[in-house]
């Protein structure tokens, strides 16, 4: 999922004034009001060091004047997106919080009629770079071969653009893939035929399964028709105010089938929420 970026300590660059109390104002309040993101005023270092480079490439002056531009008629149309990306970033890894996988191997699947014979669907909400997807994918094809009858299909969303690009072109460095099982990378990564360079490409067969789209989940509907017999939506809401997470999360639960399935991410919870959701282990929630 894409959430402001608080990892390293910034610099601004040199010659730029930092970003004024004002301009800081609204840029927080359209992050929060537009895409649920808190931005208390800890956050305006961070945001300072995020525009930086969205400046230098307008050849801008000042913060003020990126601003001005940003939510200008021109800036909405051409530079909104970019400074979303830009104020955004994304931690994820292959087989993060693997115990969902296995509940997934050992309890969804042999449970699921649709496994039995037919297409089960799943969507990956808040995918960053696609390696939540493309783990999904390992695992539901490994499940394929040992149950013919089976197929699946993954859709995943983000709100970044530019983590999506990432996640389509599905080209990674080599120790990225270091958690991914070696049974499993001979089978579905490709290595680069320059050694050198130390990438991997996931193989086009499984990112054939894979769908993207860009979703904002502050909208007020997602431009979804089908229900998901399986939502992945971890370490996402931790970034909303508890209020949004509940609006979110009750989204969510309108496109996932009666008795399908909701994980969410390890320091997530629904405590005090009312929602359709019964739990069944730790952040796996059963849609009633």
């Amino acid at each position: 999922m894409s959430a402001p970026d608080e990892a390293r300590p910034p610099v601004i660059a040199q010659g730029l004034s930092s970003l004024g109390e004002a301009d800081f104002r609204r840029l927080a309040k359209f992050i929060q009001g537009e895409l649920g993101i808190r931005m208390p005023d800890t956050k305006r270092i961070m945001l300072e060091s995020r525009l930086q480079k969205r400046i230098r490439h307008f050849g801008m002056s000042s913060f003020a004047e990126y601003v001005d531009f940003v939510f200008s008629e021109e800036g909405r149309r051409s530079e909104l997106i970019n400074m979303i990306d830009a104020v955004t970033t994304n931690k994820t890894d292959f087989f993060r919080e693997p115990d969902h996988f296995e509940f997934l191997l050992e309890r969804i699947l042999p449970d699921s009629p649709q496994a039995k014979g037919g297409v089960m669907s799943f969507w990956s909400a808040g995918c960053s770079t696609g390696e939540e997807p493309y783990t999904l994918a390992m695992v539901l094809e490994e499940y394929r071969e040992e149950n013919p009858r089976f197929d699946y299909r993954i859709f995943a969303s983000d709100l970044s653009s530019k983590v999506l690009d990432a996640a389509k072109a599905a080209i990674y460095d080599e120790e990225k893939c270091e958690p991914i099982p070696m049974s499993y990378k001979k089978k579905y990564l490709l290595r680069s035929k320059d050694r050198g360079v130390g990438l991997i490409r996931v193989k086009p067969e499984l990112r054939a399964k894979v769908s993207f789209a860009r979703i904002n989940f502050m909208d007020d509907r997602y431009p979804i028709e089908q229900s998901f017999d399986v939502v992945f939506c971890r370490n996402v809401i931790i970034y909303f105010e508890r209020q949004i997470q509940e609006e979110i999360l009750g989204k969510l639960c309108s496109h996932i089938r009666s008795g399908g399935w909701l994980i969410l991410g390890h320091s997530e919870t629904l405590t005090g929420m009312s929602l359709p959701l019964k739990s069944v282990a730790p952040t796996i929630y059963a849609r009633v």
